[in-house]
């Protein structure tokens, strides 16, 4: 039996998708309560979301009229949470049924903290980049190497992976509260990253479960992709110099990561 499941949504423009997410988690036996993080979206879609939380018991909606970055918004949701597990799950993704059952299972009998990720799909079926990871090196981030591994043969069964996507993963309340949750120095991406390289150096478990997964649309918030890009590359120059091992490691960082952003954008 799975223990009660908190999951967790962070909302910003995200567009008629989040429908469809609420309505997945609403149905889901294995749900006990949904928080909405509500970072900004337009007044009809607001409008929607709290006519959806007063129909809905298990649903919450927490609003304070900030927008303070997507780890920020996880980890107010999960301060409230009242679930003994935490699903995270973006607003744009639909959970496959029956997925939190097999996520738990793949908990047990590995070395605590352990977060769990799953497949993540697009509407073809087609795996989607980032949901299985090595541990994100300044060598990987230059293209010296590979990083992530949907091009792999998918594993059959659970597999401890360097990282998972902040898209679809489920962790113990306690152990993501105790890790401090998320960085908040992270406005948008990496912040998963940064998680799941915390939990394996305090000698827990990152897991792959291929047999779990959600459908994930993408691309459907009205952020301009040049804005998107900008954080991203603010966010990896503060996990390498977080996680820099040395000084020469730290000033090669210091020298690489204004050039961040110029390969984010020739890679996208």
């Amino acid at each position: 039996m799975v223990p009660t499941v908190t999951a967790i949504v962070v909302s910003y423009h995200t567009g008629p998708r989040l429908h469809e997410c609420l309505y997945a988690l609403k149905s889901d036996p294995s749900v006990a309560e949904v928080i909405i993080v509500d970072n900004g979206n337009p007044p009809e879609d607001e409008a929607w979301l709290d006519t959806f939380a007063r129909n809905v018991d298990k649903v919450h909606i927490i609003r304070d009229g900030t927008n303070p970055g997507f780890g920020a918004a996880v980890n107010k949701g999960a301060a409230g949470a009242l679930g003994e597990l935490l699903l995270v799950i973006n607003p744009d993704a639909v959970l496959r049924r029956g997925s939190l059952p097999i996520m738990y299972e793949a908990m047990k009998d590995r070395p605590q903290p352990v977060l769990v990720g799953g497949k993540i799909f697009d509407i073809h079926g087609q795996e989607e980049r980032g949901g299985r990871r090595k541990t994100l090196t300044l060598m990987r981030a230059m293209g010296l190497g590979k990083w992530t591994l949907e091009n792999d043969p998918p594993p059959e069964e659970a597999i401890e992976v360097g990282a998972v996507s902040g898209a679809f993963f489920m962790m113990d309340r306690k152990a993501f509260r105790g890790m401090g949750g998320f960085d908040e120095e992270y406005f948008l991406h990496v912040e998963d990253v940064d998680l799941c390289r915390r939990v394996i150096q305090q000698g827990g478990s990152v897991v792959y479960e291929p047999r779990a997964g959600v459908l994930h649309y993408g691309s459907t918030s009205d952020v301009p992709s040049e804005t998107v890009l900008a954080h991203k590359a603010d966010s990896l120059t503060r996990y390498f110099r977080k996680f820099a091992s040395g000084p020469l490691e730290k000033a090669l960082v210091a020298i690489i990561s204004p050039f961040f952003l110029r390969l984010l954008k020739a890679r996208a």
